[in-house]
């Protein structure tokens, strides 16, 4: 299979979407991005890379960065890790406080923002600075050193984040966070103001693709972890559409405001693609119709 040839085609197919969608309003920053940018790489695990359209563009990863700090926690804490956020589907907006509430500060995954601020909250616990943790892998897996925070979006995201607020001081109030919420707060907006492109993200991903080990063959999750995370993906990854994007797309993938959407091929590679205009639920109408043509093109797919 010519990979770079069905890159070409995907883009050809999705032409009509780019510029579909709006960018992320919540935050002041993201909200003049053009959308009608367009992109999409795919590494191997055998170290090629491929890509067509922006995919060398860095853009603003957002939540795509819970995958990463989920990672690298997971990998200390274990199964210990499910004391503090269930691994539920929600059905609710990522940033939902209702659920949060009614489940005692337990949130529903780690992929809602709430589940993300107990993962960074254990982070620097574990690290001392979780955001540069998550800089630190994401260099050594793309291999770009040049990765890390926007400082204009950082600023942006922390003049506006009264819901994340509201949820690290619910979480709080039922004894699930350690650090203090200010700092938490911090780290979390920093992650998310990571800017990276999809080449950069499509090889960070790739460990979720090896079963668990790094690129330079270090293990960091074992093959039971790996494919446990990958569940979480598949089932939470997406926002409350984790259902159609497993249906059209059939892969374990993270989304993130920012347009982008990283998704993991076992035992293949990890296909990233960006776009900046979102549907209702948050997701990139563009991203998700390229990866579905990818996986169609292909036949890629866990099922």
């Amino acid at each position: 299979m010519r990979l770079q040839g069905v890159l070409d085609d995907v883009l050809d197919e999705v032409g009509p979407l780019v510029g579909n969608g709006v960018p992320a309003l919540s935050i002041p920053a993201l909200r003049h991005v053009d959308v009608n940018r367009v992109g999409i790489a795919v590494a191997t695990v055998d170290g090629r890379v491929h890509g067509a359209g922006a995919w060398s563009e860095p853009f603003s990863i957002q939540s795509v960065s819970k995958l990463f700090a989920l990672a690298l926690v997971f990998a200390h804490d274990g199964e210990a890790l499910w004391k503090r956020v269930q691994r539920q589907p929600s059905s609710l907006r990522y940033d939902a406080l209702i659920q949060l509430d009614l489940d005692c500060g337990i949130p529903r995954n780690p992929f809602v923002n709430a589940g993300a601020l107990a993962v960074v909250d254990r982070l620097l616990t574990l690290r001392g600075d979780a955001g540069a943790a998550v800089v630190a892998f994401l260099r050594a897996e793309s291999g770009n050193p040049d990765i890390g925070f926007d400082p204009t979006v950082a600023a942006s995201e922390q003049g506006v984040s009264h819901r994340n607020a509201a949820a690290a001081h619910l979480m709080a109030a039922h004894g699930n966070l350690d650090q203090g919420i200010d700092d938490v707060l911090t780290h979390y907006i920093h992650q998310c103001a990571i800017a990276a492109s999809c080449a950069d993200l499509a090889r960070a991903g790739l460990f979720l693709a090896r079963a668990g080990r790094r690129n330079d063959g270090e293990r960091l999750l074992t093959g039971l972890q790996t494919r446990r995370l990958n569940s979480i993906l598949l089932t939470c990854g997406t926002y409350d559409a984790a259902g159609d994007v497993a249906y059209h797309v059939g892969l374990p993938a993270k989304s993130g405001i920012g347009g982008g959407v990283l998704a993991i091929v076992p035992g293949r590679g990890a296909v990233c693609a960006w776009s900046p205009g979102l549907d209702e639920a948050g997701n990139s109408i563009a991203a998700m119709a390229a990866l579905h043509h990818f996986s169609e093109a292909t036949g890629w797919s866990v099922f």
